[in-house]
């Protein structure tokens, strides 16, 4: 796939997808809405998680979707001129994410945008990892375990449903960063110490 573009195509693609995934919308959500600076609240992330903390739900889920879909628009849009610059803007949108420059490289977890990228890659898979997350959770109460779960099988479903190499690798980079951006909530879960879903202290995935 990547084959088919050119560098500069990719290159650009990848620039592309990063400064739209770059745009923080916690960030700017909870400051229209007079709630101030999201970084200087629990966690300091910018996810729908610590948005949640605000104590303002709609704020939250309009987080959460925007996220998601700030990666499936960078999909789909690049994916109007190439499919390898699809999965560049992809990757892009999540480091974007994760890492936006604008705010010293210190962004969410990347769970939103990881799941508005896959909907657009393959939507089957998204759907199949949907599953796992609510099985996980009903399971085992724990939310990080859940998203965690899901993710790391992401790239094996996605070899499964014979997406290709190209794809199953970028997808796989992507749960690599994400599992890393959860150390802390891994840290807890080893220790007893993670909070349950239902528990006060409980935060959807961000």
């Amino acid at each position: 796939m990547f084959a088919a573009a050119s560098l500069p195509v990719l290159i650009a693609a990848l620039g592309f997808g990063y400064l739209l995934g770059s745009i923080p919308f916690g960030l700017v959500l909870t400051r229209s809405a007079g709630l101030g600076d999201i970084r200087a609240i629990g966690s300091g992330n910018i996810g729908a998680t610590n948005v949640l903390r605000t104590g303002n739900r709609k704020l939250a889920a309009a987080t959460l979707l925007l996220d998601g879909l700030k990666g499936t628009a960078a999909v789909l849009i690049a994916g109007m001129f190439d499919p390898a610059a699809a999965l560049a803007a992809g990757f892009g949108a999540f480091l974007g994410h994760v890492f936006p420059v604008w705010l010293g490289f210190r962004g969410g977890k990347g769970v939103a945008t990881f799941l508005g990228i896959l909907v657009a890659i393959h939507w089957p898979t998204f759907l199949v990892c949907a599953a796992i997350w609510i099985a996980m959770a009903y399971a085992f109460r724990f939310s990080s375990l859940a998203a965690l779960t899901a993710s790391i099988t992401t790239p094996v479903i996605l070899f499964v449903a014979g997406l290709g190499w190209p794809t199953v690798a970028v997808v796989a980079a992507m749960t690599v960063l994400l599992v890393a951006k959860h150390h802390e909530n891994i840290g807890r879960l080893l220790a007893g110490t993670e909070s349950r879903i239902g528990a006060k202290s409980e935060k959807p995935p961000g």
